[in-house]
């Protein structure tokens, strides 16, 4: 009987020292599995790390180069984009040496003495560009047709990043090409005047949709240039010319809008900017603004003798 009780006893010891080195062995592969974890999460926290520093030094470096890049073009002065815009070596046959392209019932660039010169600085894509002309195009054809203005168009293509297929760049450099191998100014005008019809004249941005040269040539084939002629005018020939031309552009001060910047549409009377704010702060329409500058109103537009009040002199107060 003693001797089995002393066998249970033996059996119970053997078994809580069996439980006791199970659990220290699991106790002990916890520790293990904890460490290895930490181990992991360190080394995956070091790579997070190395990767955050990485990211930070690529985007100080690519920012540094974008400062860098703008702080160059920013030292670019007007006087030494002018004096490249004149060395430009193909250039418009008309253009003169600020970069537009003047319109007058005698022809290109032959100005009529005694009335105001308007000028129109425009990007074909510019929705606001869009406006201005549909506004102001029917007036615009008949004061050049009848001697009561010099008309002056600057084109630009600022906007190539909003197309997907540098549509600006494209028209501007066709109608520049047009100018200077279709001798009919009437031709340009009616040109222009479809691009930025609201039915052709495409959205900017998210809303663009690719448009082909053969778009833009039947807007010009619409307007009576010939087929020789504008099957020629997308090779280019003065892009470098358009380029130069805006970049000397958007540094002259002269055409700095009210909040310091320069921006299209712009439009100038006798070399005096109109201000945009102000004619919608007074809410009328940009033609209406536009004859009230030029001081004629609209029954005499168009009318043989009858010229602006202004002359070659300060445009009239819009308020």
């Amino acid at each position: 009987m003693m001797a089995q009780q002393g066998n249970k006893k033996a059996q119970k010891r053997q078994t809580r020292a069996r439980r006791k080195a199970e659990e220290e062995a699991r106790q002990k592969a916890l520790e293990e599995e904890a460490a290895r974890e930490r181990k992991q999460q360190t080394l995956i926290g070091g790579l997070v790390v190395a990767v955050i520093i990485i990211l930070v030094a690529v985007i100080a470096v690519v920012a540094f180069r974008s400062i860098s890049k703008k702080n160059e073009a920013n030292k670019v002065t007007a006087d030494a984009s002018y004096s490249t815009l004149q060395n430009v070596k193909t250039k418009p046959k008309y253009a003169n040496d600020k970069g537009g392209i003047l319109i007058s019932k005698d022809g290109f660039d032959k100005k009529i003495d005694k009335v105001p010169t308007v000028e129109i600085y425009m990007d074909p894509l510019c929705p606001g560009c869009g406006s201005l002309h549909r506004q102001i195009d029917t007036d615009l054809d008949k004061l050049v047709d009848s001697g009561q203005v010099n008309l002056v168009y600057h084109f630009m293509n600022f906007l190539d990043p909003d197309s997907t297929d540098q549509y600006s760049t494209r028209a501007a450099g066709a109608v520049l090409y047009v100018s200077s191998h279709d001798p009919s100014t009437q031709h340009l005008l009616d040109f222009v005047s479809n691009l930025y019809k609201k039915d052709f004249q495409p959205a900017e941005g998210p809303d663009y949709k690719a448009t082909s040269n053969d778009k833009i040539k039947e807007q010009a084939l619409a307007a009576g240039v010939s087929q020789s002629v504008i099957d020629k005018a997308f090779n280019g020939t003065y892009n470098k010319w358009l380029e130069a031309s805006y970049n000397y552009t958007v540094r002259r001060k002269d055409l700095l809008n009210s909040s310091g910047q320069m921006s299209t549409p712009a439009v100038t009377i006798n070399g005096k900017l109109m201000d945009m704010s102000e004619v919608s702060q007074l809410g009328i329409t940009q033609q209406q603004a536009l004859l009230k500058s030029l001081g004629i109103k609209e029954s005499q537009v168009g009318k043989e003798g009858v010229l602006p009040k202004i002359g070659t002199g300060a445009p009239e107060s819009l308020s």
